[in-house]
């Protein structure tokens, strides 16, 4: 079993950065391929970034250049770095964990953090 505890997000100006992240507790995250998901009111959550148990990245496409996936492994820890945000990024962001290769797919995910607020003022 895996428990997902996100932190970091916030309030932040257009233009501005934010950073949040997701620990695992409870088994290891090392083997675990893990997305980043985001999700506004009304609507489905949305794929925004993911990296695979070796590192490698994956991202939407209207993030990318602007948003980074890393993890540590040690620190069982997955980080999102939010740069150039818009309003349009503004949602509930959530981290997800399965093992195995990641998903663009949220349904394909086993463990979930609980969610972080990011709100982009204009």
């Amino acid at each position: 079993q895996v428990q997902l505890v996100q932190s970091g997000g916030g309030l932040v100006q257009a233009g501005g950065s934010l950073n949040v992240s997701c620990e695992a507790s409870g088994r290891t995250i090392g083997a675990n391929a893990v997305g980043w998901f985001r999700q506004t009111p009304g609507n489905e959550l949305k794929f925004v970034a993911a990296i695979s148990y070796t590192g490698n990245p994956a991202y939407e496409e209207s993030v990318k250049g602007r948003f980074t996936i890393s993890r540590d492994n040690a620190k069982r820890s997955v980080y999102l770095q939010m740069n150039n945000l818009t309003p349009e990024d503004t949602a509930v962001y959530y981290c997800a964990a399965r093992q195995g290769q990641f998903y663009y797919t949220p349904s394909m995910y086993t463990y979930w953090g609980q969610g972080t607020q990011v709100t982009v003022s204009a």
